[in-house]
């Protein structure tokens, strides 16, 4: 009898132990996930949000794969974030047009999913080796019913996101990113709306200045060519005087426009003040530089602007480039972008004074520009204009 009592004492004490050793486990990864939580919440920008998210979290919880896809139709988050990061990516981060690679991976209950990892249903979401994942914990994000996104964790552990295992801090986890993403692009767009010019729908003066920080900043690091060119209107005021104003404002719309079409995805437009808009070009060299500015020049040019209650107004360019001198590193970034900004804006001087409607290039800035990235390209120049001068200087009887 007392055998008896002594071994169920025991096991009962084997069971307290543990279920206090996971009250503490419990505790302990309680706290860690505040830590997170909080750091979550105080992110100050979508790209500081995604970062944490994508890093810390692996850290926290000890988790050797995480990514977070978002559905970006409007390619907001893309904008945002390559405004805050240039040319760098994060780890882990799919940016979707559509809901079309997420929606089967709930099976329409839009909740927390624990599976084993299938390699043709799973693997698109995790930039790993398909033997490196044995289980999966699939986390919808929902906001006002609608799924913006989801997040995915990977374990080699094929016990650790098994289907019979709680999700409660999972769910919670979903919760807490789909507000903290649906605040951060709140923030977002109100700080794009102070940086964006009202009436061409560009970027703003502030927005550039700020761009143009990041650039440089990435210039540094990656050793890349930046391209910056100056844009004017040429005698806008006559627009404005003979017009009216409303059809100036009509013009300025409309050449941004145009400008806006013949760059990429990474370059940069803002306006500038009154008729003059600024714009930068990364990993773009001399050359490939000038070629843009010329088709702007001319597609500006070549568009017919109408404005309402008018008859077709006749409209040029002018454009000054300038590219980020390579002996510059090492002053300050700030001194850097306006050294670049007054090249490109002389520049723009010269081209305004030698008839207007043309492309010029800073000759310190893209002389220096192109024997530090064309200078193949650029010998071969010199030779053909050598030989076109040396026959120029010949008379025809030379010749025949």
């Amino acid at each position: 009898m007392v055998s008896g009592l002594h071994f169920e004492n025991l096991s009962l004490r084997q069971q307290l132990e543990g279920l206090l050793n996971e009250a503490r486990q419990n505790e302990t990864k309680m706290r860690r996930f505040d830590r997170l939580e909080r750091r979550l919440i105080g992110a100050r920008s979508l790209a500081e949000l995604l970062q944490s998210l994508l890093t810390d979290y692996k850290a926290a919880f000890g988790i050797e794969f995480v990514s977070l896809a978002l559905i970006d139709r409007e390619y907001e988050a893309t904008r945002i974030l390559d405004a805050d990061l240039g040319s760098e990516s994060l780890d882990g981060l799919l940016l979707l047009q559509s809901a079309e690679l997420l929606e089967p991976l709930y099976q329409n209950q839009c909740s927390t999913y624990l599976c084993a990892f299938d390699p043709e249903l799973h693997g698109p979401l995790f930039e790993a080796p398909v033997a490196a994942i044995a289980s999966v914990a699939l986390l919808p994000l929902m906001r006002q019913g609608e799924l913006i996104g989801s997040l995915h964790l990977g374990s080699s552990v094929a016990e650790r996101y098994g289907a019979e295992a709680g999700t409660d801090f999972l769910d919670r986890l979903a919760a807490v990113v789909a507000l903290c993403l649906e605040s951060a692009l709140t923030q977002e767009r109100l700080k794009r709306a102070g940086l964006t010019d009202s009436l061409t729908g560009v970027e703003n003066r502030r927005y550039f200045e700020h761009r143009c920080l990041v650039e440089i900043g990435q210039v540094r690091r990656h050793r890349q060519p930046l391209a910056c060119m100056f844009l004017d209107i040429d005698k806008f005021k006559r627009i404005n005087d003979t017009h009216g104003h409303q059809s100036g404002d009509e013009v300025l719309r409309g050449v941004a426009g145009v400008i806006q079409s013949q760059l990429r995805a990474g370059d940069t437009i803002a306006r500038y003040g009154g008729e003059e808009f600024i714009v930068l070009l990364p990993q773009t060299n001399t050359m490939h530089a000038l070629e843009i500015a010329e088709r702007i020049r001319t597609a500006v040019a070549a568009k017919p602007f109408q404005p309402q209650s008018a008859t077709e107004v006749p409209v040029t360019i002018s454009i000054g480039l300038a590219m980020l001198p390579p002996d510059t590193a090492t002053d300050a970034i700030p001194a850097q972008a306006e050294m670049l900004v007054a090249a490109a804006d002389r520049a723009l001087y010269q081209a305004k004074h030698g008839g207007r409607n043309r492309v010029v290039g800073d000759p310190a800035t893209c002389a220096v520009a192109r024997n530090k990235h064309d200078s193949r390209p650029g010998r071969v120049r010199e030779w053909l204009s050598g030989i076109l001068r040396h026959l120029r200087s010949k008379t025809l009887s030379h010749l025949l």
